[in-house]
């Protein structure tokens, strides 16, 4: 054999057994790696795309299993994962992610139950767990209960009065009803006319009218006070004219019939 074969048969060798060398340091790296367990992120709090880049990088792949609405939280923000961050799972592991939707979900009015005449606390708990938000716009006069409800309202519009409601009005959750309550005091009613009026009709008038029965003055003798004419009232009776309901009105009586009365 001549030294140019036998050179060239040691480099081809030396060759073989670098290739060799190379190939058995990638086998063992491939087999000591085989079945590691590496740490899950915390995907928590992260949007979705941020999540699911750094799932990718690091051979993991984020799924997306549920979408909810939460009040004051933006859209696309992952709220829950499983497995669990800082858990050991294998490459390539699935992990399946919860994230907030970017539309709020909505209820139609129709599903909120009757609220027109209900007491107003205990309909504001239970808009509470529903996410809908309860303030009172104002109070208007009611012979019954005070403090239920007489009106609702949404974004600037009545929705439900007492001669109705709109059914098909959608409410966003973490929305805000509007409310007008009863009370008792404050309304206004048409002052009546009273004189000629026997007496017993007149106090029936007054409470008919949620007013009260003032001071009463005799005009001559009065022999039968239920069948005593009303001669005079204070305030008088105008036309058009209002008082606060719960107010009081005087009379006057007399046993005579005042003239002009029919």
């Amino acid at each position: 054999m001549t030294f140019r074969k036998f050179l060239r048969s040691m480099i081809i060798l030396l060759i073989v057994m670098v290739l060799l060398f190379v190939g058995i340091l990638f086998w063992l790296k491939v087999y000591t790696n085989h079945g590691q367990k590496l740490e899950l992120p915390d995907f928590v709090g992260m949007e979705y795309s941020d999540a699911k880049s750094l799932g990718e990088d690091k051979t993991f792949e984020l799924v997306v299993v549920d979408s909810i609405h939460i009040v004051g939280r933006t859209g696309g923000e992952i709220v829950d994962q499983n497995p669990n961050a800082f858990a050991k799972v294998k490459e390539n592991r699935k992990v399946y992610v919860t994230v907030t939707k970017y539309n709020a979900d909505v209820m139609k009015t129709g599903s909120l139950g009757v609220m027109y005449g209900q007491d107003y606390e205990s309909k504001k708990s239970e808009l509470s767990h529903l996410n809908i938000n309860s303030e009172v716009k104002g109070y208007n006069y009611d012979s019954g209960e005070p403090d239920h409800i007489l009106e609702v309202w949404y974004e600037g519009r009545p929705i439900i009065t007492g001669s109705g409601r709109k059914e098909e009005v959608e409410i966003k959750k973490g929305g805000t009803l509007q409310f007008v309550l009863s009370k008792r005091q404050g309304g206004l009613v048409g002052i009546p006319n009273l004189r000629c009026s026997v007496y017993s009709a007149a106090k029936f008038i007054l409470e008919s009218s949620n007013l009260k029965l003032g001071e009463v003055n005799d005009e001559g003798p009065i022999t039968d006070r239920n069948n005593a004419y009303v001669i005079t009232q204070d305030p008088t009776y105008t036309s058009g004219q209002t008082i606060n309901m719960g107010e009081t009105i005087s009379l006057t009586l007399s046993q005579t019939k005042p003239d002009g009365c029919l």
